[in-house]
């Protein structure tokens, strides 16, 4: 039980790869407060899914792109919670067109939610980590971000954004005890994959070397390990989970 007595914020926690980041924190002990944007469905289905971990599992709705949401949400969690040990950013969106088509709309989006977010939610934690002078942050990036997939002009950007915000982030609070690092996922078997063509699919399928997709439970164990005590010396790194690619 790695993460006894820690508590965790990750945000987009109750789908996908976030859904399972949660599960690992708990099983390693923590707590884990889930933040989602808007679907109570998926939030209500997951914490019946989790009632074995009792309170160990707090769920609330936050949008990670409105600071003063933010603001309120730390409030009420420092209520119950007054040290926070570790927050992945994992809250993104993707709403892919190629860049001469792209709506402003849908370029905001998907930088207010994967970039903005990861900003106002880092900004906020490292003020609570500071207070003693230990904290994990682990932002869910992307090798999209350094591969810039066709139609992903929005996303790239924002995935090789959390990447930047990482390095400096790290190197300013290197000595209050507190690391920044990513997670770079390749194509992972989510719902996100799930909603792409299948011939799409098998094309990404045949660039990946291991030739197949990884599971959340491949980068969970990624986030797990930049998070704990043990990668303390571990900070504005990037670690790829994408089979080779």
């Amino acid at each position: 039980m790695k993460f006894n007595n820690q508590t965790a914020i990750v945000t987009g926690g109750t789908r996908g790869i976030g859904k399972g980041i949660v599960q690992a924190f708990l099983k390693e002990g923590a707590t884990v407060i889930a933040t989602y944007a808007g679907n109570d469905e998926a939030a209500a289905k997951f914490k019946n899914e989790c009632l074995l971990y009792g309170d160990k599992l707090i769920i609330k709705k936050c949008d990670v792109r409105d600071e003063v949401a933010i603001v309120h949400f730390f409030s009420e969690v420092e209520l119950t919670h007054p040290q926070i040990d570790i927050l992945v950013n994992n809250s993104g969106i993707r709403k892919d067109q190629l860049t001469a088509t792209m709506t402003l709309a849908d370029w905001n989006d998907v930088i207010s939610t994967n970039l903005t977010g990861t900003f106002l939610m880092s900004k906020h934690a490292v003020l609570q980590f500071m207070k003693n002078r230990y904290g994990r942050i682990v932002n869910m990036s992307s090798i999209g971000g350094s591969l810039g997939l066709a139609g992903q002009a929005n996303y790239a950007a924002s995935k090789a954004g959390q990447i930047a915000i990482s390095k400096s982030l790290s190197k300013e609070v290197a000595k209050r005890g507190i690391t920044v690092n990513n997670v770079c996922p390749g194509f992972i078997d989510t719902e996100l994959l799930a909603d792409l063509p299948i011939d799409q699919r098998k094309e990404y399928m045949k660039d990946v070397p291991m030739k197949r997709f990884g599971t959340v439970e491949e980068v969970a164990a990624a986030v797990l390990f930049l998070a704990s005590k043990e990668a303390s010396y571990i900070t504005g790194a990037s670690l790829e989970i994408s089979g080779g690619l």
